[in-house]
Formats: C-alpha cells, sequence, structure tokens
C-alpha cells in the first residue's frame, strides 16, 4: 500500500470509528498487512481467513473458547464474505479495544446470539456455559448445573417473561449491572491485555 494511500484510509477510518487517531489507524493497518501475509487463504488479496483471526486473538488477548471466536469472527465480518478485510479489522478493534458500552452490548449481543436470530435462548445459553463451568465430581450432573444456573440467569435478565433473552433484555439487564455483560463467555479483552496491545501496537502514538 503506497504512503497516499494508507494516510487517506487512516484518515477515513479514523473518522467512521471515532476511537482512534490517524496514527493508531495507521499502525493497525500495518499489523493487518503483517498478518495478510501469513494468510494462506484464497481472499488473501483481500483480507485474513478464520485461523489467522483466531490465532491473533488467542495471542494478543489469550481467547481460547472456539464458540465465542467463531461468533466474534462472524461479528467483524459484517461483509459475511469469509475473511476480515482492512476496514472491518479496524471497526472491530475499535469496539474491543474502546468501544462504548452501548457500542459493546451490541456486540455482545451479537456473539452470544449463535443463530443471529434475534434472540439469545436456552440452548444457545448451554452451548456457551457448558465449557466455561469448572467441572463437578462425578456424582454431580454437570448439565444440570448449567441448566440450574441457565435459570437463575434469565430470572434476571427476562424482563419480558418469555423464556429467552431479545436485545432489550440484555441492554437493560447490562445498563442495570455492567458485569452481565459478559454474561455468556468472555469475549472482550480485559484490561490487561488490551493495554498491553496497544503498548506494543501503537509505541509511537502512545508517546504523544
Amino acid at each position: 500500500m503506497s504512503r497516499k494511500r494508507l494516510q487517506l484510509l487512516a484518515e477515513s477510518l479514523s473518522r467512521s470509528t471515532k476511537h482512534f487517531s490517524e496514527g493508531e489507524v495507521e499502525c493497525l493497518i500495518k499489523l493487518f498487512d503483517a498478518l495478510l501475509a501469513r494468510s494462506c487463504s484464497q481472499f488473501a488479496v483481500s483480507g485474513f481467513n478464520r485461523i489467522v483471526f483466531r490465532d491473533t486473538l488467542f495471542a494478543a488477548f489469550g481467547m481460547t473458547d472456539d464458540v465465542v471466536l467463531d461468533r466474534v469472527f462472524s461479528t467483524f465480518d459484517k461483509s459475511n464474505s469469509g475473511c476480515i478485510t482492512v476496514v472491518e479489522w479496524v471497526e472491530g478493534l475499535a469496539i474491543l479495544l474502546r468501544g462504548t458500552l452501548e457500542e459493546k452490548i451490541k456486540y455482545c449481543f451479537a456473539v452470544y446470539d449463535l443463530n443471529g436470530d434475534g434472540y439469545i435462548s436456552r440452548e444457545e445459553m448451554f452451548q456457551m456455559l457448558k465449557d466455561t463451568l469448572i467441572k463437578q465430581p462425578a456424582d454431580e450432573d454437570p448439565d444440570e448445573a448449567i441448566k440450574d444456573l441457565i435459570e437463575i440467569v434469565l430470572k434476571k435478565m427476562d424482563y419480558d417473561h418469555d423464556g429467552k433473552l431479545s436485545f432489550a433484555d440484555f441492554e437493560q439487564a447490562v445498563k442495570d449491572e455492567n458485569l452481565l455483560l459478559e454474561a455468556f463467555g468472555p469475549c472482550l479483552p480485559d484490561i490487561k491485555s488490551r493495554i498491553a496491545f496497544e503498548e506494543r501496537v501503537f509505541p509511537d502514538t502512545r508517546k504523544l
């Protein structure tokens, strides 16, 4: 990418995301180019694939849950093309690293809504929670423990009592109690890994 094109793209994305300076966007574009060089995807001309994306989020933020990582990929891949473009990369990281509470609520809900129907169902909650609970002694049924937890979550978050969570339910619950933002599994970087990522990727811009 030419210097002029890099500057124009950085300026445009800085304006549209509102969370990064032009210098920071340039750093993210350079990181994208480095990741693109490692991608063996057939789409490598325009973006990098799911494998490179998952490896990057694991290395940068320690994210390991397969179900969550697949959904994070889908929320980044707004064009549903099967690869992450440079625009999708910067826009997605804007929410992960510096999004407002409203932006993060929309993002987390999209991650947890596994089938994209606008609701988080009992089945989707079970799918996400089954690998997060500490294994119980052999004489206890872990599935029952998860089902009990789901009932507790619904009692807390299901405001219209229809047995599933709409976006309105989720939004209200999180605004009432921010800790519920990642109720069904970690899909945002923790503070420590977020700061470490920014210090590594924005070394020059952070000195200004």
